[in-house]
């Protein structure tokens, strides 16, 4: 199975950059890949995915070299362990708000001892027992990227505790339910926002966890990396066609 390079890189001390995925064609994978972005996140909680649809986009990212990241659309027990299954690396987590979430998570994303994730050698994750049981169930634990949401205040608040859990690591700082959640929905450059994310920064530092959040131009993206966020979801694929389509009728009906 592919590597982690998601989680090597970070470790370097890379700055990773990738769009979150909505069109469930495995091409836009392989686009962003040749395009230059380091990850895509397949989008499960926003976008029209199944678990089938899912497994084509990941082996898609394999073969390009860009790091698949899947966001599921909760704090599932199943849903995590089936998108395990089919041999994701990353997997990003919505609406975590306190220590209990967090430690539920890596329940679900860890054999033992570390949690309590279901045994199969029988699937992708394990290419189908051509990887032994040892080696699979050793070591998976340790080639996992548990990435966590924090989306409103209550996550925010409880940071301190959160970022403590062992197996969580990286904050993912989710600017637009953030700003619903400080009462300017969609302001998402709002100060109010805008401080509670350079806050909650600094605590994941403090800690030694990676920070990563949402941005849609490169100027807040420069921003962000200054103040040390290294895992940089740069818009959406969707949005990132019509803003390009929208450029190219304007010029052509000019």
């Amino acid at each position: 199975m592919a590597k982690n390079l998601l989680q090597a890189s970070l470790k370097e001390g890379k700055t990773l950059y990738g769009p979150f995925c909505k069109v469930q064609d495995p091409a836009m994978v392989e686009i962003a890949a040749l395009g230059g972005f380091d990850f895509v996140i397949i989008d499960m909680e926003h976008g029209p995915y199944s678990i089938e649809s899912t497994q084509n986009m990941i082996r898609a990212a394999e073969a390009r070299g860009i790091t698949p990241v899947v966001r599921v659309t909760e704090n599932s027990e199943t849903l995590i362990l089936r998108t395990l299954d089919i041999g994701v690396k990353c997997i990003q987590v919505p609406q975590i708000c306190t220590k209990t979430d967090a430690e539920r998570l890596v329940k679900s994303t860890k054999f033992y001892p570390k949690g309590e994730r279901g045994m199969c050698r029988y699937v992708r994750a394990a290419e189908y027992t051509n990887i032994s049981a040892a080696d699979h169930f050793g070591k998976a634990n340790n080639d996992i990227t548990t990435i966590i949401h924090i989306e409103g205040m209550e996550g925010i608040n409880n940071l301190e505790e959160i970022v403590q859990v062992d197996g969580i690591d990286v904050i993912f700082l989710g600017p637009y339910d953030l700003s619903q959640s400080c009462g300017v929905p969609g302001l998402v450059n709002d100060p109010k926002v805008v401080d509670a994310m350079k806050g909650a920064v600094e605590t994941a530092k403090k800690y030694g966890k990676f920070v990563g959040t949402f941005t849609e131009t490169p100027e807040k993206a420069k921003m962000w990396k200054d103040i040390g966020v290294q895992y940089i979801s740069y818009a959406v694929d969707v949005g990132l066609v019509m803003n390009s389509f929208k450029e190219i009728t304007a010029q052509l009906k000019a």
